[in-house]
């Protein structure tokens, strides 16, 4: 199955995949559907974050690189809705310059009733 996750400098020596910060775990998170991933780089984009690339990887492969790189994987299903946290960290993973310890665990995930979030995308296709 394809999923979409969020990349940083896609295609580069210094590519970085977005991940949420939970009590010291970080969470890759992906979307069944290649809109939801745009939303929700549209409002990553909108948080004044870096912007993301959005791109479909292969589900078992993204398990493959979760269990090696011992993350955690978050793959949010057609009818959920994933907001992003309030506030970002300081400093990327895959920063030249990165001094462990200096980032804030990010706000936990949250994923809205698939109801609302239905309401939610008919709302947003109006406009």
């Amino acid at each position: 199955m394809q999923v979409w996750v969020l990349l940083f400098n896609a295609n580069t020596d210094n590519e970085g995949i977005y991940t949420l910060e939970i009590d010291g775990d970080n969470i890759v998170v992906a979307f069944e559907e290649e809109d939801d991933a745009i939303r929700y780089a549209g409002l990553l984009e909108a948080q004044d974050f870096l912007s993301p690339t959005v791109e479909s990887i292969d589900s078992e492969d993204l398990e493959a690189f979760c269990r090696e790189s011992n993350y955690d994987l978050n793959i949010v299903p057609t009818e959920g809705l994933l907001v992003p946290p309030e506030k970002n960290v300081d400093k990327t993973d895959w920063s030249k310059d990165l001094e462990k310890g200096q980032s804030e665990p990010e706000d936990e995930i949250i994923v809205e009733d698939p109801v609302i979030a239905m309401m939610r995308r008919r709302l947003e296709n109006l406009l």
